[in-house]
């Protein structure tokens, strides 16, 4: 938990930490309990807490005595319901939308299937559609919508809110899908990478800070990596790291070359389906396909248990995948990684039956301290609710940089 300041200039950091440290106790907490995990005094913190009562963010649930004696101390509680947001995920084959209240349980939801070839302006025009709809069918006051946070494929120019030029969006070069979203919709919105917004949700959601140096591996139509250092987000210079894809390995010689040498390319579900349907694992191939075809062919092939050629098809690319885990947990300094994204679920049994071991039992891994490996407790739209973190997160979270002159 980031601490406070009583320094009179920082009142808005000092109101996001004190809410912060409600958020973080869902059995709830007293005032004397905030001052002394933030170090704010008790009078700033009354303060504070006046005012987030006044503005229906947090409810005064009973008092509690601690140790049987004293005065019982009244219990703050959120009010979960009091703010919403919305959260946006664009994968090139599938548009999820979800309403997220301030505790980040999800109050409503919704799936646009769409395709890789759909032209940005009238996926554009669905999105906001969708949105409109999530929010009439919630019974949400809209003006209890704080905003909408968009999680998108890279590389995007996080400045001016466009997406410059996806690989596997065919026809998103230079979309100002920010300010076009907010034109649609009249809300604000936020726009970042998918993998970024992932692993905003896991902080977001976790509580007991156990996700502080973690890789959110995500597994979609492509692949990509959101890396968390020390409690904070990795963002990059451009605000576009986590292209993991591009890492080579799969140094079987007896494998074709430029196919499974890249990361990227050994995992993506469409390449899977199509090397199992040229090996006659499965029938047709991926063109032509829907995303839903992809999907349930992909699943298919991991489940084909019983044949050795798609055993190995897929043993490969989970040895493809721990090879590539071992140079990002090295390279970082990870103690968590975590999986999870939309083509993660048909994995989930060998991945996290082999790839521990054959991290932490290589050659070349080099620390002194062993990784966990933990599947997304939010499930498969963990972009999209990160993409709704994002909105909460900015507004309701701790921000120290906020304390620099100039910021």
């Amino acid at each position: 938990m980031r601490p406070g300041s009583n320094i009179p200039a920082v009142g808005g950091y000092n109101q996001a930490v004190t809410l912060d440290a409600v958020r973080r106790a869902p059995e709830g907490v007293s005032r004397v309990e905030i001052a002394q995990a933030t170090g704010l005094s008790a009078q700033t913190v009354t303060n504070i807490v006046r005012r987030l009562l006044r503005e229906g963010l947090v409810a005064e649930a009973g008092t509690r005595t601690v140790g049987g004696v004293g005065k019982p101390r009244t219990i703050l509680r959120l009010e979960p319901r009091s703010r919403l947001a919305v959260g946006v995920h664009l994968d090139p084959s599938v548009i999820t939308i979800v309403l997220l209240d301030l505790a980040g349980e999800v109050v409503s939801h919704r799936v646009l299937q769409t395709s890789v070839r759909a032209k940005a302006p009238r996926t554009l025009e669905r999105i906001a559609s969708g949105v409109q709809a999530l929010i009439a069918e919630s019974g949400a006051d809209r003006n209890q919508v704080l905003g909408v946070g968009v999680a998108s494929p890279g590389p995007i120019d996080l400045g001016s809110g466009v997406v410059l030029n996806p690989p596997l969006l065919t026809g998103w070069h230079d979309v100002p899908i920010r300010d076009e979203l907010a034109r649609l919709l009249d809300l604000p919105v936020i726009l970042e990478k998918d993998v970024t917004a992932a692993a905003v949700a896991e902080l977001w959601m976790d509580t007991t800070g156990e996700r502080n140096d973690m890789l959110f591996f995500y597994c979609g139509t492509g692949i990509g990596g959101g890396i968390v250092a020390r409690g904070e987000v990795i963002r990059g210079f451009s605000n576009n790291a986590g292209d993991i894809g591009a890492i080579i390995v799969g140094g079987n010689p007896d494998r074709p070359r430029g196919r499974r040498w890249r990361l990227g390319n050994s995992l993506m579900p469409s390449l899977m389906v199509a090397e199992a349907a040229a090996a006659g694992i499965i029938p047709g191939g991926p063109d032509g396909m829907t995303a839903a075809e992809v999907s349930a062919a992909y699943s298919a092939l991991v489940a084909t248990a019983d044949d050795p050629r798609a055993q190995k098809l897929v043993g490969d690319a989970v040895t493809d995948l721990a090879e590539g885990l071992v140079i990002l947990v090295n390279l970082l300094d990870l103690d968590h990684v975590v999986f999870g994204g939309p083509f993660f679920a048909p994995l989930r049994e060998i991945v996290l039956e082999r790839v521990p071991g054959l991290v932490m039992g290589s050659s070349v891994y080099t620390l002194p301290h062993p990784v966990t490996f933990t599947e997304s407790a939010i499930g498969e739209d963990v972009a999209a609710i990160g993409a709704a973190c994002l909105v909460l997160d900015g507004l309701l979270s701790p921000r120290p940089q906020t304390l620099l002159i100039g910021s």
